[in-house]
């Protein structure tokens, strides 16, 4: 399976989270709920992830919740054994093998200030990705990093890959 940007950050956000539901995910990145569904599924159909069980979540399994222990309310997932090592193999070679997008170029507008800029800077044409990068939602239609492209970098400097 391909993994896009959006896969990529769904499975790092479940290995912070532990479990986490579509809808919260999609309001954190500010995505697409149908967008995160559709990458949830792909996830689940390759094995990655699965539907977390039970009617109740404590705080100490659902990091991301405020209170000690909350009702599902909605369809919770985590990450599979395969998707727990798949994680762990996440790094700098990895994204440079794996990554939908060219890395130089990804690592370019972790940098920049804007698409434009980052092309400049990775000597790449500006209008040869710019679509590529506008379908998986990191930059704006005017250039401008997403608050998804955002969250992914921070996702990928939490593992401590340096991508300046």
């Amino acid at each position: 399976m391909q993994l896009f940007p959006i896969h990529l950050y769904v499975l790092l956000h479940l290995k912070k989270a532990n479990v986490d539901y579509a809808k919260m995910i999609a309001k954190m990145t500010e995505l697409d709920l149908e967008l995160v569904k559709t990458a949830l599924e792909d996830l689940m159909k390759a094995g990655l992830i699965e539907r977390d069980q039970g009617s109740a979540l404590k705080r100490s399994k659902a990091k991301f919740k405020k209170a000690f222990e909350v009702h599902k309310h909605h369809t919770y997932y985590k990450l599979s054994r395969e998707g727990e090592l798949l994680v762990r193999r996440i790094d700098k070679r990895w994204l440079k093998e794996n990554l939908t997008v060219p890395y130089k170029l990804f690592k370019a507008l972790v940098k920049a200030e804007d698409f434009k800029s980052a092309c400049k800077d990775a000597g790449f044409d500006e209008s040869e990705f710019f679509d590529e990068f506008l379908l998986h939602r990191l930059i704006t239609p005017n250039g401008k990093k997403t608050k998804f492209f955002k969250m992914l970098t921070a996702m990928l400097s939490d593992r401590l890959i340096d991508l300046r």
